[in-house]
């Protein structure tokens, strides 16, 4: 079987809080910080200096998928990387986003030249990262993800996938410490692919 690379999307392939700063800065007379590593915490009205509610953050994100996609860059690199590791693995994006997204989410990456398939998903990632597993019968597996909660929960629910911890915006990263349950932090995806593909030509699950 071949191996299966489970990688997030939003700080990982796709740069995401710069963009939402800007645009709740332009529509919402928000000023946004990107260096806090708690996105409810970021915000503060203009006008008040107030934080918004955290409901009112969640419709706010809900504003920016879909409608507001189209601001997201590239991560450097990772186009190359999952074209790279592509040769040798099956991948899946598993990005939590509602499924009103799917299409859109899917679409999006395809512009940026990733051919992947995309899952959606609400809360914790280990269930669906074992389910995953399963499916595609892959005896390696590496997943890839910038919360150090989803690490958490893959730890406990699909122990044998390698873990690699990926902040890739710069001015985020330095405030996010090295998620405890991952196996390595590498922020770059020059050096992700090499940690990838190393797992991969190694064939074995992750010590548990």
């Amino acid at each position: 079987m071949r191996p299966l690379l489970i990688c997030d999307c939003d700080e990982v392939l796709l740069h995401m809080v710069r963009h939402f700063g800007d645009w709740v800065g332009e529509a919402h007379d928000m000023d946004f910080t990107v260096g806090s590593p708690e996105i409810w915490g970021s915000m503060r009205r203009r006008s008040t200096g107030e934080t918004p509610a955290r409901e009112e953050m969640w419709a706010l994100l809900g504003g920016f998928f879909p409608d507001e996609m189209r601001r997201q860059t590239l991560v450097p690199h990772a186009a190359e990387a999952l074209a790279d590791l592509g040769e040798q693995a099956d991948i899946v994006v598993l990005t939590n986003i509602a499924n009103e997204c799917h299409g859109p989410r899917g679409d999006q990456l395809a512009r940026f030249g990733i051919d992947a398939r995309v899952v959606c998903n609400s809360g914790g990632k280990g269930g669906p990262v074992a389910r995953l597993v399963a499916e595609y019968g892959a005896t390696v597996a590496v997943f890839v993800d910038d919360l150090p909660v989803h690490h958490e929960s893959v730890a406990t629910h699909a122990p044998g996938v390698h873990r690699l911890h990926m902040v890739s915006e710069p001015e985020l990263a330095p405030h996010i410490a090295p998620a405890p349950h991952a196996h390595a932090r590498i922020d770059d995806w020059r050096d992700a692919r090499a940690w990838i593909a190393a797992r991969f030509d190694g064939g074995t699950p992750a010590a548990t």
